[in-house]
């Protein structure tokens, strides 16, 4: 009799085609309402229930019911983490229209990944931290979080991010996350949507509606060149 827990029952709940586009369009980290699910992976809004339903279930999303209309999310940032590091060893799309081909350009160069950035620009801002010595990679080829110096401690804060966590507290702060498109860690945990949080509220990035994909402006390209030294 096998003693390990039987990851095929989660394995079955990811492998189907419809309930893998829900999985991905909620790594945004937002709550969607089952109509624009299914509108999304071109199914009708009974087939999208059912599916909806079996992921509730399995214990990969979550829904609020607000009134009439229900809303669904990711059950918690370890199923984000998974969905994100089997897309990192998934083969590549294949591309077959233009508004395809857009949409994966805009979704490599910069996307929100369950709170944090993802793409290009968050494998930039985690290379200028590592650069700086704000972040150090993690002593043991095993460990998952990036090593925050003092350094690095004095310049977030001043920057405007917060890094502080409730005693006993055993969240991540600054996680390492295998990125599917660029396939080199970004950084996820607390620092990467305090990141993600702040370069929004500077006006440095905007999220395209309807999309994960986020957008750089003028004055965050300028912003992120003197602060950090990234070209965009």
């Amino acid at each position: 009799m096998n003693a390990y827990p039987n990851i095929s029952v989660i394995a079955s709940l990811i492998a189907d085609p419809t309930r893998a586009v829900f999985l991905e369009a909620l790594l945004g980290g937002q709550a969607l309402p089952a109509g624009e699910l299914a509108y999304m992976a071109g199914v009708t809004p009974q087939t999208a229930s059912n599916h909806l339903a079996k992921l509730v279930d399995g214990g990969l999303l979550v829904v609020e019911r607000q009134g009439r209309h229900r809303y669904f999310r990711l059950a918690g940032q370890e199923i984000a983490f998974l969905i994100e590091t089997m897309g990192s060893i998934a083969p590549p799309v294949q591309v077959r229209s233009l508004k395809q081909s857009n949409q994966l350009q805009h979704l490599s160069f910069a996307r929100t990944c369950y709170g944090h950035l993802a793409g290009k620009l968050g494998i930039a801002l985690c290379d200028a931290l590592l650069r700086e010595e704000y972040l150090l990679e993690p002593e043991a080829d095993q460990a998952k979080d990036y090593h925050i110096t003092e350094k690095g401690r004095q310049w977030f804060t001043s920057f405007g991010i917060d890094l502080q966590v409730k005693p006993g507290s055993r969240r991540a702060i600054a996680r390492k996350c295998l990125d599917w498109s660029e396939r080199r860690h970004h950084i996820s945990g607390l620092l990467g949507e305090q990141l993600e949080r702040r370069l929004s509220q500077l006006e440095w990035t905007r999220k395209k509606p309807g999309s994960r994909s986020v957008e750089v402006t003028d004055a965050g390209k300028k912003g992120l060149y003197e602060v950090l030294g990234i070209s965009l």
